[in-house]
């Protein structure tokens, strides 16, 4: 698993455990409802929703609150219009980023995403500067320990693509479009699905080595995560577990 996806979860694990919650619910909140507005209401027909409801769960977000935020997104409910716009750029060590933020107000966006950029040593790129160096793909993590045999025989059943080891659990990628079935068949064969989320996969990897340029590319996406209309950043360092273990923000 690369750095960045590591970062990723280790970001995500202590932001449910302190006052950074209300901020990862109202992100999550946020992308129910666009969900909803592009794909209709009804988490059957819906794969986007249905994936994010999952998500929003997981995350213990309340039933009542995701469900309002459906009707908002289906229009049954007042409430505000987002608008996805991606953003790309380079921060220290060359390292290529990809921001997805939903916004109501663009220009607000754009300046504030471009400031942090700037204040952490990086910079904002033209559109399709950074794009081609990421794929899109869906991530599962499945809980271990497992007889790893038989989970590659259920994964490749399944039509995922394929595993790896995280620690006592395991990663398991998939096309886009196979997230929702292959966690459907997994989770038929008992297997704890801890979560599932479609997500960016560099090509390449920058490695980072130096624990003060380490450092500088953790504060960067640390300032970008933290931005109230960022959804999800990606980026291609691949940074070592000592130095990331050591690193405190």
């Amino acid at each position: 698993m690369s750095g960045h996806s590591k970062w990723a979860t280790t970001k995500h694990r202590k932001g449910a455990k302190d006052q950074a919650r209300a901020k990862v619910f109202a992100k999550l909140i946020r992308q129910v409802e666009v969900a909803a507005r592009e794909g209709g209401g009804d988490a059957n027909a819906n794969a986007a929703l249905r994936t994010m409801y999952q998500k929003a769960r997981e995350a213990s977000v309340p039933i009542d609150t995701i469900d309002r935020a459906v009707k908002r997104g289906t229009g049954e409910l007042e409430g505000v219009r987002y608008e996805a716009i991606s953003y790309e750029g380079y921060g220290p060590s060359g390292v290529a980023v990809i921001v997805e933020t939903l916004t109501d107000n663009r220009n607000r966006t754009s300046a504030e995403i471009k400031h942090v950029f700037g204040r952490q040593g990086g910079a904002v790129a033209e559109p399709g500067a950074v794009a081609w160096q990421f794929e899109r793909k869906g991530l599962l993590e499945v809980q271990g320990p497992l007889d790893e045999d038989q989970l590659l025989e259920w994964i490749m059943e399944a039509g995922a693509e394929n595993y790896e080891a995280n620690g006592p659990n395991y990663t398991v990628t998939t096309e886009p479009h196979d997230l929702g079935s292959v966690r459907d068949d997994l989770e038929k064969h008992g297997l704890k699905v801890t979560s599932a989320e479609l997500t960016l996969v560099p090509q390449n990897v920058v490695a980072v080595t130096e624990d003060v340029e380490a450092k500088k590319v953790l504060r960067l996406m640390d300032a970008l995560d933290d931005h109230d209309d960022v959804q999800n950043v990606y980026a291609n360092f691949d940074i070592a577990d000592d130095l990331l273990a050591a690193y405190d923000g």
